[in-house]
């Protein structure tokens, strides 16, 4: 299996990607498998979190020599083809309604990089090496670039698109691509539990309307149209019985009903 994928009874759902041989290295069967994964996800209502990680030394080289090489035959509508596969994939991580935890160590690159910056939180192991360096065999990061784009900004992009220079971890997080940096898996776990008993204490259909609420307003003009729409969905929050449960536990001085051990 190029993914593995576990479920908890906490609402944790865990993938990893387990191609080891290969660094991680996405072809068409991983991206496949992963569109597969995250379509699952999406119409899930037991996993409110998905964290995703790397088997072996590297959480992912970027794209499979292989596949680069049988690409390169391809005819135009067939590389245009297999980029929307990818672009799909991307897009459905991108836009899954739980909150997605990736966890990067060792090699990333091109799509590697593109996986990350699709996820809301990315922790990364301090000695890790990153890059976009599609450049380097004369080609450009279309694919994955809005998602980078929307992780690093603009004026990094513009560097790190056109050099194809490798960063480290501590670049990493200086741009916005990183959140946070472990130096072992015991750190590592640490800030995962820390991040996730935060989530679990929260409210599992507000947490995906806050989710949503980032996607929908980001770079948006604060216009009479927008502050309308937030008063409209602040109104809607209220009036959930999640909305109730959680004010109730507080003036009760109590846990609310959805929190679950870590």
């Amino acid at each position: 299996m190029m993914i593995k994928f576990e479920k908890y009874e906490n609402g944790v759902a865990l993938l990893t990607l387990n191609r080891p041989e290969v660094h991680n290295a996405f072809n068409e069967q991983m991206i496949s498998d992963l569109t597969a994964v995250f379509d699952e996800l999406q119409k899930s209502s037991d996993v409110n979190i998905v964290i995703l990680g790397g088997e072996g030394k590297s959480f992912s080289a970027g794209a499979d020599l292989d596949w680069m090489k049988k690409a390169a035959d391809y005819s135009y509508e067939e590389n245009q083809m297999d980029a929307q596969k990818l672009s799909y994939m991307l897009n459905a991580f991108f836009e899954l309604k739980q909150l997605t935890i990736a966890c990067a160590h060792g090699s990333v690159m091109g799509g590697g990089v593109g996986l990350l910056s699709c996820a809301d939180i990315v922790l990364a192991e301090e000695s890790s090496k990153f890059a976009l360096s599609e450049v380097n065999l004369g080609l450009i990061p279309a694919t994955i670039s809005p998602f980078v784009i929307e992780a690093i900004g603009s004026r990094q992009a513009k560097r790190y698109f056109q050099t194809g220079e490798l960063f480290n971890a501590e670049k990493a997080a200086a741009i916005g691509l990183v959140h946070e940096l472990y130096a072992s898996e015991e750190q590592r776990d640490s800030l995962l539990n820390f991040i996730l008993k935060n989530a679990l204490a929260s409210g599992p259909t507000s947490m995906k309307d806050a989710k949503q609420l980032v996607n929908d307003y980001a770079g948006k003009p604060i216009d009479y149209e927008l502050r309308q729409n937030s008063a409209m969905r602040i109104a809607k929050a209220r009036s959930t019985a999640e909305a109730r449960e959680g004010l109730n536990a507080f003036f009760e001085k109590r846990k609310p009903d959805w929190v679950k051990d870590v």
